[in-house]
């Protein structure tokens, strides 16, 4: 018999929740499994997830095979009427050790429910990774035009600073190094708390309690909802990495309007300005779509300025994809060749900060946590390639040596 697998799709918090389900279906001694976790942030993230179901089925015929995550959420009949399924279970189920454990029977797409509540899951490592994740929050209250997750996972839900803390004191206890704080809004976090709190409250009370912790790391930010603790944290805190990756979409008003997004362009510079005064030498990542329905070659021109004029190192650009159930599926799309060709120019705009930021770190010494042999990230989440000897999960110091397109050199000192 094989042990269960799962494969997994989409965000940190999905890579998260695997995890859960990882231990659930090992301690529910479910061989001969496999567990798809689904992404539906595009359309073709959910095309995606179809192929694969229909290739695990082709390669492991022996095996049943179970759909969860937000696609599966959004879309259970979808992949209940798929041939290769067994089960298909929301968001709610997956994290729940008794309806994975009842892996047997075909679920109906009525048992599905909507998730409602946010579940504290204590992990004490995470299979064939260097860093931890922590949840910090679920959901999300906003509602861009262009995006299907808020019905998926539901609203703003916080996780308490105390469960927050023991989770990472659980894995620094556990050997870890660095700690990733993800969720699907994290700069929502501690609003619908009482008394409410924000996410510098919560970074600034992590550092405090776990004293061990040597690098904590934030997932995505929401710029229109940076809080001024924040930024005190990243110019007072070391163990606050020095970079941010941000929600930025579009850095034209008009486009940004038509997203329904809560930042302008003059934002997106405020937020660079702030970053850099706190930690001269944070480096800022950046998620932009190329193509938004209606939007015209200037606009696209005012995004692909920004990237340069505000020093996105490293970019995860996506060309527009209509997503069935939003506002924008319905807007006039830009063709689709267009939205690639502006996605290309997007990602050689990126290359060329990356390529510059990389070549300014040679001869400077750093930090590098190694996750697999011979490669690791610095605090600027660099890939760094250094030569045979430190183990993975250890933090080593290292002199960088040289850069390549797309990663440093090193080598480690004594």
């Amino acid at each position: 018999m094989a042990p269960p697998r799962i494969v997994t799709f989409g965000c940190r918090l999905n890579a998260l929740e695997s995890e859960v389900m990882r231990r659930h279906a090992a301690a529910g001694d479910l061989d001969d499994t496999i567990i798809v976790n689904t992404c539906a942030v595009t359309s073709e993230a959910v095309r995606q997830a179809r192929q694969a179901i229909r290739r695990l089925s082709r390669d492991h015929p022996g095996e049943r095979i179970i759909v969860t995550g937000c696609a599966a959420q959004l879309d259970p009949a979808v992949f209940a009427a798929m041939p290769e399924v067994d089960r298909v279970i929301g968001n709610a189920e997956k994290l729940d050790r008794r309806h994975l454990a009842d892996a047997g029977r075909r679920i109906a797409v009525s048992d599905i429910m909507a998730e409602r509540e946010t579940a504290h899951h204590l992990l004490d490592g995470f299979e064939g990774r260097s860093r931890g994740f922590v949840q910090v929050q679920q959901g999300c209250d906003h509602r861009c035009t262009f995006c299907i997750i808020p019905f998926a996972r539901g609203p703003n839900r916080s996780i308490p600073a105390e469960s927050v803390i023991a989770q990472v004191g659980s894995l620094v206890t556990a050997g870890f190094h660095e700690i990733v704080l993800t969720g699907v809004d994290i700069c929502s976090w501690g609003s619908d708390l009482s008394p409410t709190a924000r996410l510098g409250d919560l970074v600034q009370a992590v550092l405090g309690a776990v004293p061990d912790l040597p690098r904590l790391r934030l997932s995505t930010l929401d710029p229109a909802a940076i809080d001024d603790r924040l930024y005190r944290v990243l110019a007072e805190e070391p163990r606050l990495m020095p970079h941010l990756h941000l929600s930025l979409q579009a850095v034209s008003d008009l486009v940004l309007k038509r997203m329904k997004r809560r930042h302008d362009r003059s934002t997106a510079f405020t937020v660079a300005e702030r970053a850099r005064q706190a930690r001269p030498d944070v480096v800022l990542g950046a998620d932009l779509i190329a193509g938004f329905p209606t939007e015209t070659e200037a606009q696209f021109a005012e995004t692909l300025a920004a990237v340069d004029g505000l020093g996105l190192t490293w970019l995860h650009v996506f060309p527009f994809s209509p997503r069935p159930g939003t506002p924008a599926s319905r807007m006039p799309q830009v063709p689709a060749a267009e939205r690639k060709a502006r996605a290309a120019k997007l990602r050689q705009a990126g290359e060329r900060v990356q390529a510059h930021f990389l070549l300014s770190r040679i001869g400077s010494e750093t930090d590098v946590l190694v996750e697999r042999e011979a490669v690791g990230r610095c605090p600027y989440y660099a890939p760094v390639r250094l030569g045979p000897g430190p183990p993975a999960g250890r933090v080593v110091p290292v002199r960088i040596t040289g850069a390549a397109s797309d990663h440093l050199m090193g080598e480690t000192l004594p």
